[in-house]
């Protein structure tokens, strides 16, 4: 199966709370999102991050607006008022995730942002 990057086929933005960094993932089709569902999984996230992530890792579907949430538990270093990071919130976190690899089917059209 030949592989794209994430940000072929959808847009991210981060956030965060304390120690945890979410990363919202909005897929641009529903094609695109029947494939991210798939295929971002925490195992997968856990190996992009590596040592950036020490703790658990739980991703959430959104099927009626074709999104995920990512909610990455221990990975900022402790958080924006005790890490030693430059990135203390994550917003770069988002930015890491668009080049997180992803198997698409031979036949399969990329569908253009909205």
């Amino acid at each position: 199966m030949p592989k794209v990057l994430l940000k072929d086929l959808a847009y991210t933005r981060s956030g965060d709370k304390g120690d945890i960094s979410n990363v919202g993932i909005l897929a641009f089709s529903k094609q695109n999102f029947e494939i991210l569902r798939q295929q971002v999984t925490p195992q997968k996230v856990k190996e992009l991050y590596r040592d950036l992530v020490k703790g658990e890792v739980e991703v959430y579907e959104m099927p009626n607006i074709n999104a995920l949430q990512v909610v990455m538990h221990s990975a900022l270093g402790g958080g924006a008022t005790r890490t030693l990071r430059w990135d203390e919130t994550g917003k770069s976190m988002c930015l890491a995730m668009l080049y997180l690899e992803i198997e698409v089917p031979n036949d399969f059209n990329l569908t253009p942002p909205p």
